[in-house]
């Protein structure tokens, strides 16, 4: 997961997408890298569709929910602030002064503070960009149940990443729509899979449209940086 161009390859862009990702529990059947590689393949979706820079990605982040399970890493929230806010400075110092955060972990809600907070900058997917792409997939489970290693994400491994996925997802469906205290206690009383979605559900087809979508929804960051006529 990471870019091949050189510094001419890179020379002219503008602007750039940084995929942040995370390490924690996918259930039994998906990597602990999981958020850093759907982070890093849609990153990689919309580099070859237009004209950014793709940046490698942040593999660690806010993942403090999953600390009940093996193998989750996390970093604090302040020093995910001052990563991506002294990449962005570093970029801003070499011409990128546009930079958009591909967000592979719904737990970084840090990131849209910096977004608030910084110049030139841009959250994606929203909230707008993922109801797109889940319609235009056919994604049955909704946005609230499919929370943690469900239909979306299987998908977009099974298209994208199928070595990634192991056998179970077929019969690992959890639900747990009643959350309310998850930021207090974490998942682990929610689930003791580390599940919570309907994984059965999902499928290549899916995976593949949900990065259409996404792809297609990206060119709305175009046209808020003024980029939109920008030839990919």
């Amino acid at each position: 997961m990471f870019p091949s161009d050189t510094t001419l390859d890179v020379r002219e862009h503008t602007m750039a997408v940084l995929p942040v990702g995370s390490t924690e529990q996918h259930g039994p059947f998906l990597p602990l890298a999981t958020d850093a590689v759907i982070a890093w393949t849609i990153a990689s979706e919309i580099a070859k569709a237009h004209p950014v820079r793709l940046l490698a990605p942040i593999q660690f982040s806010c993942s403090q929910e999953h600390a009940g399970w093996a193998g989750t890493v996390s970093i604090t929230a302040r020093t995910l602030i001052s990563v991506v806010t002294d990449i962005a400075d570093s970029l801003r110092r070499n011409g990128i002064t546009k930079l958009v955060l591909v967000n592979g972990h719904g737990g970084n809600y840090v990131l849209s503070n910096i977004v608030q907070e910084g110049e030139g900058l841009a959250l994606f997917p929203g909230r707008d960009d993922w109801a797109f792409a889940r319609e235009k997939a056919g994604i049955e489970t909704s946005a609230y149940s499919d929370m943690h290693a469900g239909e979306l994400e299987t998908s977009i491994l099974l298209h994208a990443h199928p070595d990634l996925v192991r056998p179970g997802y077929e019969t690992a469906d959890h639900l747990a729509e009643d959350r309310r205290h998850m930021l207090t206690l974490g998942l682990a009383p929610y689930t003791s899979s580390g599940v919570i979605g309907r994984p059965s559900l999902a499928s290549a087809r899916k995976g593949q449209l949900l990065l259409a979508g996404l792809t297609e929804s990206f060119r709305h960051y175009l046209d808020l940086f003024g980029l939109g006529d920008a030839p990919a």
